[in-house]
């Protein structure tokens, strides 16, 4: 069993001044992950309104899996274009650890 997690950095519009601005640009994004089959959430900077922080986490038998499923994540988060991808934290688990 192999888990996976990535934690996405994000730069939000100017204009999500708000929590329930900034809320109408990360829940579309989460949504749009979890069609993946895996878990994500707003997992970080909570507070900051031009900032977010997603967290996807995917469980599968074969690392290989694990990693296409986190690039395909990763893939779309970088092409939305109402928000930045600043950077991108990215943890593999297996058996081993």
């Amino acid at each position: 069993m192999y888990t996976g997690t990535a934690v996405f950095d994000l730069l939000l519009p100017g204009d999500s001044r708000s929590l329930k601005a900034k809320r109408s640009y990360v829940r579309p994004i989460v949504a749009a992950l979890r069609r993946f089959e895996v878990s994500a959430a707003e997992v970080g900077a909570l507070d900051l309104h031009g900032r977010a922080e997603i967290g996807v986490a995917v469980v599968a038998a074969e690392a290989t899996h694990v990693r296409e499923v986190l690039d395909s994540c990763e893939r779309l988060v970088a092409g939305r274009p109402e928000a930045e991808l600043l950077s991108v934290r990215r943890r593999l688990h297996g058996e081993d650890d």
